[in-house]
């Protein structure tokens, strides 16, 4: 199937609704009350532009088979809303383009980042969302409507390198991409406990089993967006023994191969000090491959080389693999 997408016009409203419907249908308690609480799809487009923001439609054989529309939400911020594509052109990218033109509108526009709201029951949209690096973020949202609807918020930064700690939330909704990448670096050679080929389901447990330990607080996970894409990430492991409450690891810094030389590393690292001065922590230990570009980095970051042990671990090729202990002492940020 083919498709076609231009800018949204009023008068696609009877195929608008028909499709937004159509996909509320699927759905056991959605109800269809498009004047009653969503009146706005009787104009789509001198609705979204009267916000400041704009809607597109997808054609699929001459007919409407999607939608969706983006508006200025504040603080720097812009709405994605109005997602929806038929059934029938599920699958042949008609969705990617409706978000990548909507996201690359809104940067245009000066967005810096990009927020959402899915109500809970809409797993298929979520996993969308998802692989497109958009994270949970916030409290959940109660309409009050005839379809009791309660909304999953999302995020996610759209230009430049941004780092920020993932919570609960986050991190369980960030599993597919950091899954992703996981999967990309041990495929290109890291060493960091996984041999290749790494299944995405062994990747997606990993990062699962580390929900537990960010909610109990052993655990901090970070997680760096480049472009709008989730493209590397860290660990902060607090979970050390009683006699060291002043340490913790650092462990799992990954970059896509795809966004390496971007800085994305680098940044990683100096938010994993931060949070590490934060939670009152004023060393840190890890370990990587000698010889590999990691050791540069942290050499170049001002870590201490405290000697290696030969042969800890292997290459996928089954050689031996010595592996270097480097530590950094912080400085007390109050001082």
């Amino acid at each position: 199937m083919s498709f076609s997408l231009r800018p949204a016009r009023d008068d696609d409203a009877g195929a608008v609704i028909a499709v937004v419907s159509g996909c509320w249908d699927e759905y056991p308690g959605c109800v269809t009350d498009i004047d009653g609480e969503a009146p706005e799809l009787r104009a789509p487009a001198s609705h979204m532009a009267a916000k400041g923001g704009a809607a597109w439609v997808v054609e699929a054989d001459g007919a409407v088979a999607g939608v969706c529309a983006v508006w200025p939400a504040g603080e720097g911020a812009w709405e994605l809303g109005k997602m929806y594509v038929a059934a029938g052109a599920r699958g042949t990218g008609a969705a990617r383009a409706l978000a990548d033109t909507a996201e690359r509108h809104a940067s245009d526009a000066g967005a810096a980042e990009m927020r959402l709201f899915s109500d809970t029951r809409f797993d298929r949209a979520h996993a969308f969302y998802e692989k497109r690096s958009y994270v949970r973020h916030g409290a959940l949202r109660a309409l009050g409507d005839k379809s009791h609807s309660i909304e999953f918020g999302y995020t996610k930064p759209l230009t430049g390198v941004v780092v920020r700690a993932l919570d609960v939330a986050a991190l369980d909704s960030a599993t597919h991409r950091l899954s992703a990448i996981l999967c990309a670096c041990v495929d290109g050679g890291a060493s960091v406990s996984f041999l290749p080929p790494l299944s995405l389901e062994t990747a997606r447990a990993f990062w699962r089993r580390g929900v537990g330990a960010v909610a109990a607080g052993r655990r901090i996970v970070l997680a760096a967006w480049a472009a709008g894409e989730l493209a590397g990430t860290v660990t902060l492991d607090c979970e050390t023994p009683d006699n060291q409450p002043h340490r913790a690891d650092v462990a799992k810094l990954l970059v896509h191969p795809a966004a390496r030389r971007h800085g994305i590393a680098r940044a990683l690292m100096r938010h994993a000090e931060a949070a590490a001065r934060e939670a009152g922590r004023s060393l840190l230990t890890l370990d990587t491959c000698e010889g590999g570009a990691a050791e540069s980095l942290y050499r170049a970051m001002g870590w201490v080389r405290a000697g290696s042990i030969p042969g800890y671990a292997i290459h996928a090729d089954g050689t031996p693999c010595d592996t270097v202990l480097f530590y950094k002492q912080l400085a007390d940020a109050s001082a």
